[in-house]
């Protein structure tokens, strides 16, 4: 019998009674990371990675039962050993190692292994099955290095302020937000948030985090903003509180900006291929460096992915369904 299957609640260990990232309310969560699809609201008990407890209390409540773990750090549940491995997605992101009775999994949770300066750097882990994403499992998904598009970022912000536009970058308010914070260059103008994204950095300050950016409230003076930078959720596109910034240029930061038509269909100037997932080339990479001769594909081309594996590396390769989904983001 298999260690970890998948129930209507989400993704169980029968052994040691306790699911991974569920979506629906049980007594144990073991929650790889912050976003949305991967922690969800009616968990008796949480456990996560300790830089991601001020995000769970954001989001969910500071009423809580939440465990931090560090990462390495092993514990046990029902004779089940349970340790926490950096994923390299967002800040407190984590893989979850599974051993019992000499069979390990992992379950990578969302991930990526380009560090960017922010997350704690992926960490390879050996294992015998592997439950891996693949949001971008295709070839045409082979992003540029993070470091060119930051310069590219900063190159189009500094030319929108010369020609007197505001700039807008849409990002997910936890991830995507603090890279492209980190990686601003501060010399060429002022620095907003929109609230989402004050409010996780916010909580991510009370365990040591700092990123630039002034929270843009309501009651600011919005016609002397000009030539800065406003960092918002994608869910801020055509609101009338972004409005009020114009004459502005907006982009997209998101691995889906690789394709042409994405941008045009976002309604947005342009786009930058910034992702917090791995592309292809990385899937392929970590796959392989695992040594799982058991390999389970969920969240993304699933499909696709699972045949190339089998195909090609002559590994068990399945399809895991599951309902995560990274567009739950765009609401916060």
């Amino acid at each position: 019998m298999s260690l970890l299957t998948v129930n209507e609640n989400g993704l169980y260990c029968r052994q040691g009674n306790f699911y991974i990232d569920p979506w629906r309310p049980v007594k144990v969560a073991l929650i790889t990371h912050g976003h949305s699809d991967h922690m969800r609201w009616g968990m008796q008990h949480y456990i996560c990675h300790q830089h991601t407890i001020p995000i769970l209390k954001l989001r969910l409540g500071i009423d809580q039962s939440v465990q931090g773990v560090e990462y390495g750090e092993s514990f046990e549940i029902n004779g089940v050993e349970i340790s926490y491995h950096p994923a390299g997605h967002i800040i407190g992101s984590s893989q979850i190692r599974l051993s019992y009775r000499g069979e390990v999994w992992v379950f990578t949770g969302d991930y990526k292994t380009e560090p960017d300066g922010v997350s704690q750097p992926f960490e390879l882990v050996p294992c015998d099955h592997f439950i891996s994403e693949c949001t971008f499992g295709l070839p045409i998904y082979q992003f540029p290095k993070s470091s060119n598009i930051y310069s590219q970022i900063n190159d189009w912000w500094r030319s929108n302020a010369q020609d007197g536009y505001n700039t807008v970058l849409y990002g997910y308010a936890l991830g995507k937000a603090q890279n492209i914070l980190a990686h601003l260059d501060q010399s060429i103008g002022d620095i907003y948030l929109h609230g989402a994204v004050a409010n996780v950095n916010e909580a991510l300050a009370t365990i040591g985090y700092s990123f630039p950016g002034v929270h843009l409230r309501s009651d600011m003076e919005k016609s002397k903003i000009e030539g800065a930078v406003i960092i918002a959720p994608p869910s801020a596109n055509g609101s009338p509180w972004l409005r009020k910034l114009k004459p502005y240029r907006e982009a997209m930061c998101s691995g889906w900006m690789q394709l042409r038509g994405a941008r045009r269909r976002r309604s947005v100037d342009k786009g930058f291929p910034l992702s917090d997932h791995c592309d292809w080339r990385q899937l392929n990479d970590a796959v392989i460096a695992t040594g799982a001769q058991k390999v389970y594909l969920t969240h993304g081309y699933e499909d696709n992915f699972s045949r190339w594996i089998s195909e090609n590396y002559v590994l068990e390769a399945s399809v895991l369904k599951t309902l995560y989904n990274d567009g739950m983001e765009d609401v916060e």
